[in-house]
């Protein structure tokens, strides 16, 4: 398939690949397995670490099929068939230290992620005990995260209830200014990312490596942290369920997560 005619769709996973109980259909499947046999590409596209996405990768068979993950919101991207990573991005060495005692000041969750396990700062709240199940790791509390985390991470995600998560955000925007990139995924999870990694930002720049323009990027997603790749797609798709923020700037709303919209979409726009 030449370029002009291959389309890649980024798929953000929970609240849009999935449904509300963490499953992909097997309407989606078929419309996803019927684009790959065309030769169209596939982009899972998450705030998830990459361990935590392996379930589906494996349930679509991206991994033999070939397709793409970007994982921990852009700071990795990997060819799941040859298993190259194509960006691989962490956070300043200093910086996990630092957010760890702005956590215990502010008295909020504090999670970092080790091979194939979350480890939390203090005793796990709710939003990392879900964060943990969603992806199937375990949790860990370390003692002095501070010191502990002396090795690259991806990012470190704060956690906190809506409002006290949206001051935090605001804060941490001002302390950190063009240093970081710092934005909530869902209401109660603030990600702590590398500079300028976004999931908008990283899909332009794999592109070319998948052999796709800009104009038949179709990006679909649910949350905070789908808004950047929705604003640069040549199609940016909304769930029906997302955010109205994203409602408002997609260029299609797509029935909900629990309707197959992703089907709807590869009827509509790709097949």
């Amino acid at each position: 398939m030449n370029k002009e005619d291959k389309k890649a769709l980024v798929l953000d996973i929970d609240g849009t690949l999935t449904t509300s109980s963490k499953e992909i259909t097997e309407v989606t499947k078929a419309a996803i397995r019927e684009m790959l046999d065309r030769g169209h590409a596939v982009v899972l596209a998450s705030g998830r670490p990459t361990p935590g996405t392996k379930r589906y990768v494996q349930e679509l068979e991206l991994d033999k099929r070939g397709g793409y993950l970007l994982s921990y919101n852009g700071a990795h991207v990997e060819d799941l068939r040859t298993g190259e990573a194509l960006v691989d991005r962490f956070l300043p060495a200093e910086i996990p230290a630092e957010i760890y005692r702005y956590a215990k000041q502010r008295e909020c969750g504090l999670i970092s992620y080790e091979g194939a396990e979350v480890i939390s700062a203090f005793a796990p709240d709710e939003y990392i005990l879900l964060e943990a199940r969603i992806n199937y790791l375990p949790v860990r509390q370390v003692e002095n995260f501070d010191t502990y985390v002396n090795f690259p991470v991806n990012k470190c995600l704060l956690t906190a209830p809506d409002e006290k998560a949206y001051a935090m955000e605001q804060e941490l925007v001002s302390i950190y200014g063009d240093a970081l990139s710092i934005y909530r995924s869902e209401p109660f999870f603030l990600e702590v990312m590398p500079r300028n990694i976004s999931k908008g930002e990283t899909i332009l720049s794999v592109l070319d490596r998948m052999g796709v323009t800009r104009e038949n990027l179709i990006c679909c997603g649910d949350g905070y942290n789908d808004l950047t790749m929705i604003e640069v797609a040549g199609l940016g798709v909304a769930m029906g369920n997302a955010q109205e923020k994203l409602r408002e700037v997609a260029d299609y709303v797509a029935p909900t997560n629990d309707e197959d919209g992703v089907a709807d979409v590869i009827r509509k726009f790709i097949l």
